[in-house]
């Protein structure tokens, strides 16, 4: 397994206002409990066991309720990105000291229960900087926004659509260390930017999953997902 996961959970959530105005997306009751509740046992359950939470819009109720990660079987770290928000990239840069050489991304509205083992030995096998799981999408779930053939992650382009892209990012991807080298530490950057330069620069493999992904990251996602949760725990 890769030695650490770091959760995006920084976001001002704001297509979920008045929800998360006074609480960050990750506290969002979801079948009687905060969201990130849930993510984090379902972490313990595929097997990993450290984990970095990147907070930043009242991160520190995260913290307060995970705290060091001891209830969920596991140790949660925290970064914060400060007094100015980061951005999705910018929070994993500020976050490398807590991640090690290479790491798994997850965002903080998503739940996404796959086998992640057979992931983490594609990559191994793989001399690239990137992995990025996708599935099949067809703007089924979200605008499908990448090309996807043969193990390898073509074209990605979250503003620039096409019809051939008839993949999405699934919303799990491993980055070595390296990926940020370039980047400044206090450059506010969005993750998918650092995905495009490596999908562009050839370091970008791609992992087809099958299982669909749940988010709550629209009322819409946050009913399907509490569904989902209660049937799979029996949560009445």
């Amino acid at each position: 397994m890769i030695p650490c996961v770091a959760i995006l959970s920084g976001g001002l959530a704001t297509r979920l206002k008045p929800i998360t105005e006074k609480i960050p997306k990750a506290m969002v009751e979801i079948a009687g409990k905060p969201f990130v509740h849930w993510q984090l046992k379902l972490m313990k359950e595929k097997g990993f066991s450290n984990i970095v939470i990147c907070a930043g819009h009242l991160g520190d109720q995260i913290k307060n309720y995970a705290g060091d990660g001891s209830e969920f079987g596991l140790t949660v770290d925290y970064s914060f990105d400060g007094a100015v928000l980061l951005g999705t990239g910018g929070a994993i840069r500020k976050a490398l000291p807590l991640l090690g050489d290479k790491f798994g991304i997850m965002y903080g509205d998503s739940y996404l229960n796959i086998d992640f083992e057979p992931i983490f030995r594609y990559f191994n096998t793989n001399n690239k900087k990137g992995l990025m799981t996708v599935i099949k999408n067809d703007n089924q779930w979200d605008k499908s926004n990448v090309i996807y053939h043969d193990g390898s992650v073509v074209k990605y382009d979250k503003k620039n659509i096409t019809d051939e892209m008839r993949y999405i990012d699934y919303g799990f991807a491993i980055l070595k260390k390296d990926s940020f080298a370039d980047i400044e530490g206090s450059r506010v950057i969005d993750l998918a930017d650092v995905y495009k330069d490596l999908v562009d620069s050839n370091e970008m493999l791609g992992y087809e999953v099958c299982e669909r992904f749940y988010e709550i990251g629209s009322l819409k996602g946050m009913e399907e997902t509490e569904r989902y949760i209660k049937n799979k725990y029996h949560v009445e």
